[in-house]
Order: structure tokens, then C-alpha cells, then sequence
């Protein structure tokens, strides 16, 4: 059996034994990290440079904010979060591209305090990192940011960013420090040379791309007048609807994440002064108050959308979408137009955006999430492409205004550039 394929099938029981331990809130997470390593898996098997071939990237070593308990920049743990920082060369060197890691939330302390055994909750568990797709240094792989200053900012506080509370509750000692992370860190970068950037670019997958909607305009006004800063959101465009048994599990579940790591006070106050507050951690509304360019990659058939809030486990108790779910070629007749709903529901989101010109959409149909950080999804021969177009030539062009981009795709099953994912 060859490595990845082993690693896929211990992280796949894994996943089934942690999924029965936990509620929600952790199963949410378990099936995020599955989902996040299956993915690896997935382009590994491809050759994606999360391998490290001869004469390849060579990992780039963490680094821990300095002062974190000082400054109360810490993660669930109460430890030190970290980033890796490859430094910038050439005509790259005064130009910087942030990427935010992604890793869904906890809602309850039991979910929250599981979380902090993992790299999603302390950076204890978080190692050395290869850089790829929007992060890499071979300008093949990534033509227009290959030598920029390239930031990864590890996740650990399970609260896209945005957390102010500490909870010490029957010995459970639990940080939600996301705020706090997020401004040591910026400022720690500015130190290292972010503050002289001529370009930057503040970018994020899944709950990171939420936590790069959420600070969008927060990143362009801590950089000097005259940067040109703009936003790059990654499978972080979460719908706010009901699942196929007519319940607002995500609703609910964004609601209880607000609450329990007192998010609200963080959050857009013209649109927490409108709605409740856990109205204002959805996209849809954040996207209402964002004055900085933003460029949106998506897909209409989102594999952990469709998974966890469209059809949750417990809206399908006789299992009849496992198959579907595993395999979107599995899907009968009436599941696939249930999926062209999500699909219409998701386009429809964006109409708003469409308006604004300094926004740029990529709309795929692959059966996916998170596109950008893999060099197999971002820019290689076999890329997903719309109008010809790979997702690192549409940002780029966006970026550098090149032209106005607003790439929508047919519905699945047109586009035959599509790789999609399929579970055990």
C-alpha cells in the first residue's frame, strides 16, 4: 500500500472513532482535519510538493509570537501560536502574501478543550511546513507571488480570529484569544518588515478565508498610505441556510461559537447594530461593510459545505447521501438537484458582490474546498480552469488589474478539468 494512501486510511479511522467520541463541535473539527489530510492525500498522490522531491522546497521552520502570554495572544492552551515566514528575494522583496490557515470552529468546552490536543489548538502539535501553490517559491507554480515575502499563520483558536474570553470552568482552563492573536501577529510582521510593503496581499482557506473577510479592512488600515492591499477569500464564503431536513444547524452552530468566545464584540458594529451578532460571522453580511478590494474562490459544489451544513449527519439518519457525500458521482438524479440548489444558492450570494468593481469571483464546479494553497489546484497543467484560466491567472490578473475577472462556471458535470474529491 503505498504511504499516502496508508496515511489516508489511519486518518480515516480515526476520524470514525473520534466522530462517534464527540458532539458537534469536535466531530465539526475531526472532520475537518480528515477532510484537510484526505485532501493532502489526494494531490500527494499527484505529486503535489507537500512531498518534498530532490532539489525541492525545503520546509519552513515555525516561529512563536514573541511575549504571547504578555501581550494575551495565546491559543486555547494558553501557548504561544506561531507563523512561518520565508523571506522575499528580487523584485519581490518589498512585497508580502499572508495566508491564513483554516480549520473550522469549537461552540462547546468540551469540543474547545478536545481541539487544544491538536495543531488546531496548541502550537505543541504544530510542526515545519512546505510551502505550495499560493505560497510557493518556483515561479511555475505560482507566477505572480513566487518571490514575494509569503506568512503562514497557523490556526489555534478556533474562532476564525475573532475570540475574546477565557473560560476556567470545573479545572477546564480554555483561551479564546483570536483577536489578540491576530494583532500580535500583524504587528510582530510589521516589525519584520511588513510596515515597508509596496503590495500585499492578506489571504485565508475555510475558516481562515472567514478570518480574512473578518480583518480585511483592519490589514489595509495597519499598512502605510499608499500600500496597495487587497483580500483573498479561499472555500470561506459559508451560506447561511437550512440543511435537507429544514433545520439551521449552522445557524445555530455559528451562534453558539459567537457566544461562547464572546465574538461579538469584534465584529462589524454597523452590522451587529442591524442583526444579531452571529448574523455578522456569515460572509453574506460581513461582505455588506468591506471597503477593501476582495477577490472570492469558490466552488459551487463546496465538499465540506455540502458534508456538514447542507446535509449533517443528523439530517440524514438512514445514511441515503453516503454515497453522494463520499462521491459526487454517486449522486442520483434528485440529490444532484438538490446540489444545483446549493449551487444557485451560492451564486446567489454573490450578486451583491458582482456589483462591485474591485471584486473578483472564481466559481468552479469541482467537488472541493480550498483551492489556493496546493500547487495542483493553483497553477499546474492539470488545474481546474474556467475560460482557460487557472485560479492563480484569474487572482493575478485581478490583482494587478489586468482585467476585470467575474469567472462563473458551468454546473457540475460540465467543466473536465475538474478533480474531485472522493472519500474511502
Amino acid at each position: 500500500m503505498a504511504a499516502a494512501e496508508m496515511h489516508r486510511l489511519r486518518l480515516w479511522l480515526w476520524w470514525r472513532r473520534k466522530g462517534r467520541e464527540y458532539r458537534v463541535g469536535a466531530a465539526w473539527t475531526a472532520a475537518f482535519l480528515f477532510a484537510l489530510a484526505i485532501t493532502v492525500g489526494f494531490w500527494l498522490d499527484g505529486g503535489d510538493v507537500h512531498r518534498r522531491p530532490i532539489g525541492g522546497p525545503v520546509p519552513v521552520g515555525l516561529t512563536l509570537l514573541r511575549n504571547a502570554k504578555q501581550r494575551g495572544a495565546v491559543c486555547l492552551d494558553g501557548g504561544s501560536p506561531g507563523y512561518h515566514l520565508q523571506k522575499g528575494f528580487g523584485s519581490g522583496s518589498n512585497k508580502w502574501v499572508l495566508h491564513l490557515e483554516g480549520g473550522g470552529w469549537c461552540n462547546t468546552i468540551e469540543s474547545c478543550s478536545s481541539r487544544k490536543m491538536t495543531q488546531l489548538g496548541s502550537s505543541n502539535y504544530m510542526d515545519a511546513q512546505f510551502f505550495s501553490g499560493i505560497l510557493s517559491d518556483d515561479r511555475a507554480q505560482n507566477p505572480d507571488f513566487f518571490n514575494w515575502n509569503k506568512v503562514k499563520i497557523r490556526y489555534c483558536d478556533g474562532g476564525s480570529l475573532s475570540g475574546n474570553a477565557e473560560i476556567n470552568q470545573n479545572g477546564t482552563i480554555l483561551f479564546f484569544r483570536g483577536k489578540y492573536i491576530w494583532e500580535a501577529l500583524i504587528n510582530e510582521l510589521l516589525s519584520a518588515g511588513l510596515a515597508y510593503a509596496k503590495q500585499a496581499l492578506l489571504s485565508g482557506c475555510s475558516a481562515g478565508g472567514l478570518a480574512t473577510l473578518i480583518h480585511c479592512d483592519d490589514f489595509r488600515e495597519l499598512l502605510p498610505k499608499g500600500v496597495v492591499a487587497k483580500c483573498l477569500v479561499d472555500a470561506g464564503f459559508f451560506l447561511d441556510i437550512k440543511d435537507i431536513s429544514g433545520r439551521s444547524t449552522i445557524q445555530s452552530f455559528y451562534s453558539d461559537v459567537v457566544n461562547l468566545q464572546g465574538i461579538a464584540k469584534n465584529l462589524n458594529k454597523d452590522c451587529i447594530s442591524k442583526v444579531d451578532p452571529s448574523q455578522c460571522f456569515f460572509p453574506q453580511q460581513i461582505v455588506k461593510y468591506i471597503n477593501t478590494p476582495v477577490f472570492i474562490v469558490h466552488t459551487a459544489y463546496d465538499f465540506w459545505q455540502i458534508q456538514n451544513i447542507l446535509v449533517p449527519a443528523a439530517s440524514d439518519p438512514r445514511d441515503s447521501w453516503t454515497n453522494c457525500k463520499h462521491n459526487i458521482h454517486n449522486c442520483d438524479t434528485n440529490q444532484i438537484e438538490i446540489l444545483h440548489g446549493f449551487r444557485t444558492a451560492m451564486l446567489d450570494a454573490f450578486k451583491e458582490l458582482q456589483k462591485e468593481k474591485d471584486v473578483g469571483l472564481f466559481v468552479d464546479s469541482c467537488y472541493v474546498h480550498c483551492q489556493t494553497w496546493m500547487s495542483k489546484t493553483w497553477h499546474s497543467p492539470d488545474s481546474p480552469r474556467i475560460n482557460n484560466k487557472t485560479i492563480a491567472e484569474a487572482v493575478g490578473d485581478w490583482f494587478f488589474d489586468r482585467r476585470a475577472v467575474r469567472e462563473i462556471d458551468c454546473p457540475y458535470p460540465c467543466n473536465p478539468t475538474c478533480q474531485h474529491m472522493e472519500f474511502g
